[in-house]
């Protein structure tokens, strides 16, 4: 009899690992494909029926708008006031817009047109720079937009008389690629 026990034994073994597949199986088939649906439905409502819902910690704050009095097609937006840059297509949409970091010595507002650039080169104030987009000059000092190789910022208290815009280094190759010599610069309050 032993043997006739062992193969009950296994039977029921087997059995209950169908019984336990099967339900897996249904069990998977009718389950949702996130958990955020899983805890909708769990409140007895249709996820259509739900309001959409905004996690602040992942909301992305609207770009700051154009300033309207920059002009009309493609141009680099600096506003002083704002320290922030945009870069305006053709067809007046701005493609970015990020913060800047002042030069010491800024520019009247007005336009103005990208005279010179340089991949690399050593800042007034000593630092290494790359994707440097001149484009104004004042008191004999010259104003562009530039990015630190390092990533770090002027030194508002140097009394250094610079006129690097600095901007991230990210930044600095959109700058780089939007804006060949020639390309207009707007510069506002």
């Amino acid at each position: 009899m032993p043997g006739k026990s062992s193969t009950i034994v296994t039977a029921l073994t087997t059995a209950a690992l169908v019984v336990v597949g099967v339900l897996g199986y249904q069990a998977a088939a009718s389950a949702p494909d996130t958990l955020t649906q899983a805890r909708d439905s769990s409140r007895h409502s249709s996820p259509e029926k739900q309001p959409a819902r905004h996690d602040k910690k992942h909301k992305t704050p609207a770009p700051a708008p154009v300033p309207q009095a920059s002009g009309q097609g493609k141009r680099i937006v600096y506003s002083l006031g704002a320290k922030r840059v945009w870069l305006v297509d053709a067809q007046d949409k701005a493609l970015r817009t990020f913060t800047v970091a002042p030069s010491a010595v800024s520019p009247r507002p007005g336009a103005y047109a990208v005279a010179s650039r340089s991949v690399s080169v050593t800042g007034s104030d000593g630092i290494a720079v790359e994707h440097v987009v001149r484009f104004a000059a004042v008191n004999g000092v010259t104003v562009g937009f530039s990015a630190a190789v390092d990533g770090s910022q002027p030194d508002p208290g140097a009394g250094k008389k610079t006129g690097g815009v600095r901007e991230s280094r990210a930044d600095g190759k959109a700058m780089w690629d939007f804006a060949p010599t020639g390309t207009k610069v707007v510069v506002v309050s």
